[in-house]
């Protein structure tokens, strides 16, 4: 593969990660992070961390970052921790996304595990995503009959 090949993909795994701090933004995430750590491991491109203050908002930004994601076609290689909702680990394969419980994010502390990775910005103009076409609404039967 040539260089720009190789340029290509990253950018569109950066456009994915971008996506994904996003999509969690969109659901009061806190403490949104995305590392490049392409040069780190081979494991994966770009991590997201996020943090959320319930086990019901972590699974709510995670269910976001997947529908996100899944309406593009591109849904998740495989979720983990989804049933407990403390840290749950969404794997797209060029980019992995951690969403946890704030205290749980501090006890693991990744930031400090990936010091050397190369925080990406965010900018206002990259947040800006396009969003999936809202659906009709459905229409209501009428009780009477023949209406």
């Amino acid at each position: 593969m040539s260089y720009t090949g190789r340029r290509l993909i990253v950018q569109e795994a950066k456009a994915k990660a971008v996506a994904i701090a996003q999509a969690s933004v969109e659901k009061k995430a806190t403490d949104v992070l995305v590392l490049n750590v392409a040069k780190l491991t081979s494991v994966t491109d770009y991590l997201v961390l996020c943090s959320g203050e319930s086990e019901r908002q972590v699974r709510a930004i995670a269910d976001n970052i997947d529908r996100l994601l899944s309406s593009r076609r591109t849904p998740p290689l495989s979720i983990e921790g989804i049933s407990s909702s403390q840290w749950v680990l969404m794997d797209f394969g060029d980019v992995v996304a951690h969403i946890f419980l704030s205290d749980v994010r501090e006890h693991y502390a990744l930031e400090k595990l990936w010091g050397d990775a190369p925080r990406v910005r965010v900018s206002a103009k990259e947040a800006t995503m396009e969003k999936p076409a809202p659906r009709a609404p459905k229409r209501r039967r009428s009780m009477q009959a023949g209406t």
